[in-house]
């Protein structure tokens, strides 16, 4: 894509954190913007930010959206469509985080239904929401929300999905190059970031919900201190949607916040072609 003044963008996720850094950094784009998120308050709240920040001409829109919720995502890609003719840009970025530092014996179904249900059933009900429209038109660009989660194994349901993310966004890549579409992609793989990822239990479901009676292991509770202290001194969320506007407009596929964390992945990928055992990680490690 040249240039994204008077297009158009979706943005999941995007009533508070990178969501909305997104969202911002679009309307300074001059583009129109669609904001989606679970919670509306919230979210009327960055609708305004963002439609103040639009450039004259352009304006912003939110709707709620539950993106585990198939039939929310289209009617999300409906109205976009219905308000605005075209939409150029799709930002798969709704997620939770969940079922983190449970004993590896430890498994918690209702956890896991509720991540995969956001993290990655949300990307692929967005897929097939937009891209037949964007191939269609041939003229826009799709970014996922994956993680470095995504690259370094883990036993929780959070880990499982964003490595699921990661697979499915490069094998999109793949696809559209094959079929010859103008369609861009890019997976974003953010480190810490300073979000409220940590506290997305503020959205979880009822019939998600832990049992009441159970208590935390020490290593649960160990890692989710290790995790919002990571997350509060972690990147500014304007910094990564800045990288995400470049990456579009330069049709980068891989968007990463943390070199330093992508250059330890070098240890592992050394394992695998060795086929030697994998090093271990400590415990404290949040995926």
């Amino acid at each position: 894509m040249e240039s994204l003044a008077g297009k158009t963008a979706v943005v999941t996720g995007a009533a508070s954190g990178m969501g909305k850094a997104f969202a911002l950094r679009f309307a300074a784009a001059g583009m129109n913007v669609v904001l989606s998120d679970i919670e509306a308050p919230a979210l009327d709240a960055a609708v305004a930010e963002v439609d103040a920040a639009c450039a004259e001409g352009q304006r912003a829109i939110g709707q709620v959206t539950d993106v585990s919720d198939a039939d929310q995502v289209h009617a999300l890609a409906a109205s976009s469509i219905d308000t605005f003719e075209r939409v150029h840009v799709v930002c798969n970025n709704a997620g939770v985080g969940g079922g983190i530092g449970a004993r590896p014996d430890e498994i918690r179904r209702n956890d896991w239904e509720w991540v995969m249900g956001v993290n990655f059933w949300g990307v692929v009900y967005g897929h097939e929401a937009f891209l037949p429209h964007l191939m269609a038109h041939g003229d826009g660009h799709i970014v996922n929300t994956a993680s470095m989660a995504g690259h370094f194994p883990g036993h929780s349901a959070y880990s499982a999905s964003k490595w699921a993310v990661v697979g499915i966004t490069e094998g999109l890549f793949h696809q559209l190059g094959n079929a010859g579409s103008g369609v861009g992609v890019s997976c974003l793989c953010p480190g810490w970031v300073n979000t409220q990822i940590a506290e997305s239990a503020r959205n979880r479901p009822e019939w998600a919900a832990p049992d009441a009676l159970a208590e935390p292991s020490e290593a649960a509770e160990l890692t989710q201190a290790f995790i919002r202290d990571a997350l509060a001194s972690g990147r500014a969320p304007e910094v990564v949607a800045d990288q995400v506007h470049d990456a579009i407009l330069g049709n980068q596929f891989w968007i990463f916040t943390d070199d330093e964390m992508v250059a330890t992945l070098r240890e592992r990928f050394d394992s695998v072609l060795s086929t030697t055992n994998p090093p271990y990680r400590p415990i404290a490690c949040p995926v």
